[in-house]
């Protein structure tokens, strides 16, 4: 069990999965379930995806790197970034491929739709990774037609850093991601991994660039309110990524690192289960952080505790 859900006393549900928490020497120092487990990362391998997008010339830094591993919540700046990607590489909105959305922030999306715009692939939350992989294309010299398909050179390129960085190996499940990508799968264990690797790389690497703009940019990683944002507040160094279907995966600079997957797909525990792994891994001051009330008319009449 993961966490449950404590109303009035009462346990009224309770969310499954696997956790994994790893020392900076790779030792793995609290878990729960299989660590060991395949499963799909979702937007969570976002930040390995810029690492090969940085290794095959695209040239980003800053805001617009965080953006281009971010699942933004569509805010104006948000959108105006992604615009700023695809201009600089020649494109343009209608040039973008990924599924077409209203903005994850509700007032984000208020906003928009009073204007009397619908899903547009701008305002979906990975548009800025699809921008960053067109911009990709044109520094490589590929054809950015077909991007998103799991045989386009810069998707083989992706499949390769997944490998190694996870250490998984060759990742044993191909399938496509909610935004028309192609999603590949890894182990928990290899998510956190992964962002250890990255966290603690030098900062001269691709990987070392895509954590320093992670770490000094995490609004441009989410958005107002979001957990990448939160985690930044409480542990200062921070890198931390949300995947759909309940996953999150987080990192420091000295290589400590962990990944959480909810086996029911839910969101709602993730903050607890982050700042469980975070307590493990020595990081005990973190203020609320994690803290989930269970409300009752408003008021909290219980929580989320593990």
């Amino acid at each position: 069990m993961l966490a449950r859900v404590v109303r009035g006393g009462f346990v009224e549900s309770v969310h499954l999965g696997h956790a994994v928490a790893r020392d900076g020497g790779g030792r793995t120092v609290w878990s729960i379930g299989d660590p060991a487990t395949t499963f799909l990362p979702r937007s969570a391998l976002k930040p390995v995806q810029a690492v090969a997008m940085l290794e095959h010339g695209l040239d980003l830094s800053g805001e617009l790197l965080a953006l281009a591993a971010a699942s933004h919540s569509g805010e104006p700046a948000h959108r105006a970034g992604v615009a700023e990607i695809l201009a600089g590489a020649g494109f343009t909105e209608a040039d973008l491929q990924n599924t077409p959305a209203l903005p994850w922030d509700a007032q984000a999306a208020f906003a928009w739709r009073a204007a009397g715009r619908g899903p547009e692939p701008i305002a979906q939350n990975c548009s800025g990774k699809h921008a960053a992989m067109l911009a990709t294309c044109v520094a490589a010299g590929w054809d950015p037609t077909g991007y998103r398909d799991p045989g386009h050179p810069l998707q083989r390129a992706v499949r390769a850093a997944i490998a190694r960085l996870t250490g998984d190996g060759d990742p044993a499940v191909t399938t496509v991601d909610g935004c028309s990508a192609p999603l590949f799968s890894c182990t928990v264990a290899g998510l956190a991994e992964a962002f250890a690797r990255i966290a603690a790389a030098a900062p001269d690497t691709a990987e070392g660039r895509v954590a320093a703009a992670m770490r000094a940019h995490p609004w441009w990683v989410s958005g107002t309110g979001r957990l990448e944002v939160e985690l930044a507040a409480a542990v200062p160094g921070a890198i931390g990524k949300i995947g759909a279907e309940g996953v999150f995966a987080a990192a420091l600079p000295d290589g400590r690192a962990l990944a959480v997957k909810v086996l029911d797909g839910a969101a709602r525990p993730l903050p607890v289960v982050v700042a469980a792994a975070l307590r493990a891994l020595g990081e005990t001051e973190l203020g609320t952080f994690g803290e989930v009330p269970v409300l009752g008319h408003g008021v909290p009449v219980g929580r989320l505790e593990l």
